[in-house]
């Protein structure tokens, strides 16, 4: 795999996590009954602490996103 295949890879990568982080995140905003029937089931979470926890995974996702994805491809961007 050469470097324009990685960064090809790593654009394509990045996009489709951010399409999942909009989905998680428009599924928070648009069906939150939805979604705390759904993990009350496993877990006995109050309102506050359910959306403090789906609110930490959106930021540590999107970190991961940044650090994982695009950082990396703009690093392989800027040497070619």
């Amino acid at each position: 795999m050469n470097m324009m295949q990685f960064s090809d890879f790593l654009l394509y990568s990045a996009l489709i996590n951010y399409a999942i982080l909009i989905i998680w995140f428009l599924l928070f905003i648009f069906a939150k009954d939805w979604m705390k029937s759904l993990h009350g089931q496993w877990f006995k979470l109050t309102d506050q602490q359910f959306d403090v926890v789906h609110y930490s995974g959106m930021a540590i996702y999107k970190i991961g996103i940044l650090l994982l994805n695009l950082v990396p491809f703009i690093a392989l961007k800027l040497l070619s």
